[in-house]
Order: C-alpha cells, then sequence, then structure tokens
C-alpha cells in the first residue's frame, strides 16, 4: 500500500481542535483538502502529520505552537487613533479589519481593545499562540 511522501499531491479531510476541544474548522461538510506536500501552503505540523500516511488511513495529531502559527508576537500590536477609522464604525473587541499595507497587499487585524480616542488592532493569526489539534483521514494520494 502507497504511504504519503513528501511532493505528493494528495486530498484529505480533517477536523481541527484547540486543546480545549472546540472546533475552530472542518472539511467534513465540503470537499476534502487538496493539496502538494512541499509547497509551504500548510502549517509545519500539519504537513509533518500527513507524511507517511496511507490510504484511508485516520489518525489524531497534535501540533506544539512552534508548529502551528507560531507564538503570540506583541511587535503586531497596533495602536490606531478612532479619527483614522471611517465615521460609520463601531469598533468592537474581536472585530475583524483588513487594511491595505505599504505595497497594496491587504493586511487582517482584529480589533483588540477599545479606548476612548483609539483602538488596539492584532495583526497576528488568530491561532497564534495555541497548540492545535488534527483529526485527519487520507483519501486520495495523486
Amino acid at each position: 500500500m502507497s504511504q504519503v511522501k513528501e511532493n505528493d499531491t494528495v486530498r484529505v479531510h480533517y477536523t481541527g481542535k484547540l486543546s480545549n476541544g472546540q472546533i475552530f474548522d472542518s472539511s467534513l461538510e465540503r470537499e476534502p483538502l487538496e493539496v502538494t506536500l512541499g509547497q509551504g501552503m500548510l502549517i509545519p505540523g500539519f504537513e509533518k502529520g500527513i507524511i507517511d500516511m496511507k490510504l484511508n488511513e485516520k489518525k489524531t495529531i497534535n501540533i506544539p505552537v512552534n508548529e502551528a502559527y507560531g507564538e503570540v508576537q506583541k511587535e503586531l500590536f497596533y495602536e490606531v487613533k478612532k479619527e483614522q477609522l471611517p465615521p460609520e464604525m463601531t469598533p468592537e473587541v474581536g472585530m475583524g479589519l483588513a487594511s491595505k499595507g505599504p505595497d497594496g497587499r491587504e493586511v487582517q487585524f482584529r480589533v483588540a481593545e477599545v479606548n476612548e480616542d483609539h483602538i488596539i488592532v492584532d495583526a497576528n493569526h488568530p491561532l497564534a499562540g495555541q497548540e492545535l489539534i488534527f483529526d485527519l483521514e487520507l483519501i486520495e494520494i495523486k
């Protein structure tokens, strides 16, 4: 039986959970994830977890913070004056925002704190600082 190796294209169903059991993403209600390994499209721990899987194999992997989205980086918190926000906006903690960076690419932020005259936004990935658990099922090796 063949096993997944570097640079294979695979289709895999997954359910991603936090250490408290909260599900943050799952492919079970849609098409399985199709990806070519070794292209940098997956977090390192997820890709490592798929390597050596056999067709139709199911397993659960635990991904430490450093092989997931890394630690929360304090330098990715920014203060934004409320007058810089659109006048119709009422910022709330947890609200998602987007802005164009100097190179024209869109940058995603979350509102971390709301103050009288400014807000604090967080540009870390929402899962930064979290250990992740994935239930995997290998559907196909192409």
